[in-house]
């Protein structure tokens, strides 16, 4: 039997693994990490005394991708949240609170409710959703719709943020209209907001690892890999630190690691170049009873809160300009944003910063024309990663449909 060979254990790479053992494939994962789960990872935080998320990563209920990986693993139940679309804001500036409640189906009835949608807008403001779907790749946000107003600053403005990573003005517009065209525009169903819970580790990583070792698949953690021998186009052999492993004909490599851990392996490829940081904080101490999953932040240093049982976390996307500042610094001014949100002490409790300065490529036009496809000119050689063009930003959605597709050539070539 052909084996097919899984270089990288982020999400891409488990989803690319999973779906290749489901389907009775012989699949050897390798990740150079002493764990799975890259950038969705989870670990004890001797600081706080407890197990943290690297990251704080939003899911919606109509990411089939994610959704059919859950299935796969047996972890449907794994993520945490209402049963319709629902998004509590907070204006730190105003004090005033806010919660976006979207009708379930396509038809927006919801904006033409004022108790519903954002304040301080007209159902006319929302067209301009309609501009952004038909946007073409070369444009940016700013130049498709007005950066202003009231639903810029409420909604349009941190939502962009947060799933392109970049400043929205001068990211791609037509990548935010492909986050809009699966989701807004389907209706709240497609929307309701997922968490993993407790830990990402719990939900993406360690039911994934569970299956793969049911299905008998070969994991090697802490196995970097060297080099790959690329001779008559395709690739020959994978060389480990300790041990160089021959590729057959018949096998599949399908590489889901870091777009420069790629471009290193595989001389000449187009991968981004540019990339932008996210910033997080933990803090340890339990949320005030009621405290909605996920808040929004406009006008604070923070953007999103998570509420987890035994912490509160933040996030901050596109964070370059303050990824450099002092940890306690950025601590403090994070817990005054949740603590005026909601209404807690401004004593800072135990916390933890966490720094992703390459967390995801620049979602700009220019980066998103370099992003490779699944396929290369190498017949065995498959790619996958949110990096890889996915018709998405960086995600973890855009993770998983890589590594699904990636199998599913790989499958496709036996």
């Amino acid at each position: 039997m052909s084996t097919a060979y899984v270089v990288g254990g982020g999400l891409a790479g488990l989803s690319a693994a999973v779906l290749l053992a489901e389907n009775g494939r012989e699949v050897e994962l390798i990740e150079g990490a002493p764990q799975a789960g890259g950038r969705c990872r989870s670990y004890f935080d001797p600081v706080l005394g407890q197990i943290i998320d690297n990251g704080n990563h939003l899911v919606l209920s109509g990411n089939h991708g994610v959704m059919s990986y859950l299935r796969s693993i047996g972890a449907e139940s794994a993520l945490a949240g209402p049963d319709r679309a629902e998004f509590n804001f907070a204006d730190i500036r105003s004090g005033a609170k806010w919660t976006i409640r979207p009708n379930e189906s396509a038809l927006a009835w919801w904006i033409f409710s004022a108790a519903r949608r954002v304040p301080d807008t007209g159902p006319l403001a929302y067209l301009a959703l309609l501009r952004l779907l038909l946007a073409p790749p070369d444009a940016r946000i700013g130049e498709v719709i007005r950066c202003e107003g009231a639903l810029w600053d409420r909604l349009l403005q941190p939502f962009l943020l947060a799933t392109l990573n970049a400043e929205p003005k001068d990211a791609s517009a037509a990548l935010a209209g492909a986050v809009i065209r699966e989701s807004l525009a389907r209706g709240g169903r497609a929307y309701h907001p997922r968490i993993a819970h407790p830990t990402l580790a719990a939900a993406f990583v360690d039911p994934a690892l569970a299956f793969l070792a049911r299905k008998g698949a070969t994991v090697r953690m802490g196995q970097r890999v060297r080099a790959l021998d690329l001779a008559d186009a395709e690739v020959r052999a994978i060389h480990l630190p300790d041990t160089t492993i021959a590729v057959g004909r018949d096998d599949s490599v399908i590489l889901a690691t870091p777009p420069w851990t790629a471009s290193e392996l595989v001389p000449g490829i187009s991968v981004p170049t540019e990339f932008r940081s996210i910033v997080n904080a933990h803090f340890r101490i339990a949320p005030p009873a009621g405290t909605p999953l996920m808040t929004g932040v406009i006008g604070g240093a923070a953007e999103w809160i998570f509420a987890f049982a035994d912490r509160i976390s933040i996030t901050v996307s596109g964070a370059d300009a303050i990824v450099d500042k002092d940890r306690e610094e950025l601590a403090r001014n994070f817990w005054s944003d949740v603590s005026e949100v909601f209404g807690l002490s401004a004593d800072l409790p135990p916390w933890q910063i966490v720094k992703e300065r390459r967390a995801t490529f620049a979602a700009t036009p220019e980066q998103a024309a370099r992003r490779p496809q699944t396929a290369t000119r190498w017949s065995n050689l498959l790619l996958a990663g949110d990096w890889t063009d996915t018709g998405l930003p960086a995600t973890i959605e855009g993770a998983v449909r890589s590594g699904q597709k990636a199998a599913r050539l790989a499958l496709s070539r036996t």
